[in-house]
């Protein structure tokens, strides 16, 4: 997890209005992502869950993909992904999504009843996304088994956690403070 740790504190940070927005590979593709760094995140994730608990990884377009297709490769296990543009199939579930810069709506296909998840996404800052999937997903009447984020900036996570009605694995603890990412233990 060293490489993963260094790469976030090494990570620029902008202002996206009033927002601090860390930039790093595993959330946003910039720069490019190294292999190494993405194998520190999967095996972080492995070692937090349960594989045996769930039959489908969903994941959240668009930096959730790089995340959920190597642990879909190392675990064998299938993925779909909660995208941001409609496709009209039987059972698509629509959701609002606000986070801490934009909102939009988001679409969830190719889950069913009974189906076991696990969730995985990159970042949870304001919960935004988390919450509005979680909610989806209840519509599909599929089960949650797990949920993982890979960096968690969210200085509230227990409350997202109480609205979401499960817990939330973190990989890495971040604040930004004076313009730069700091790891909190």
């Amino acid at each position: 997890m060293r490489r993963l740790r260094e790469s976030l504190e090494n990570a620029p940070v902008i202002m996206k209005g009033d927002y601090p927005y860390f930039i790093h590979p595993l959330t946003d593709g910039i720069p490019q992502i190294d292999p190494a760094v993405l194998k520190d995140a999967v095996n972080e994730i492995i070692k937090r869950i349960d594989i045996d608990s769930f039959d489908k990884i969903l994941t959240v377009e668009a930096m959730g993909l790089p995340i959920g297709v190597a642990l879909s490769m190392v675990l064998e296990k299938p993925m779909t992904v909660v995208r941001k543009r409609a496709y009209g199939l039987p059972g698509e579930v629509e959701v609002s999504q606000k986070t801490g810069y934009s909102s939009g709506r988001l679409f969830i296909n190719s889950i069913g009843p009974g189906e076991k998840l696990l969730l995985v996404d990159d970042v949870l800052s304001t919960g935004g996304t988390m919450i509005s999937v979680v909610e989806g997903i209840k519509k599909t009447r599929a089960d949650i088994a797990d949920i993982v984020v890979i960096v968690n900036k969210s200085k509230n996570i227990s409350a997202i956690e109480e609205k979401i009605g499960k817990k939330i694995k973190t990989i890495v603890n971040i604040e930004i403070k004076d313009g730069k990412v700091r790891i909190i233990d």
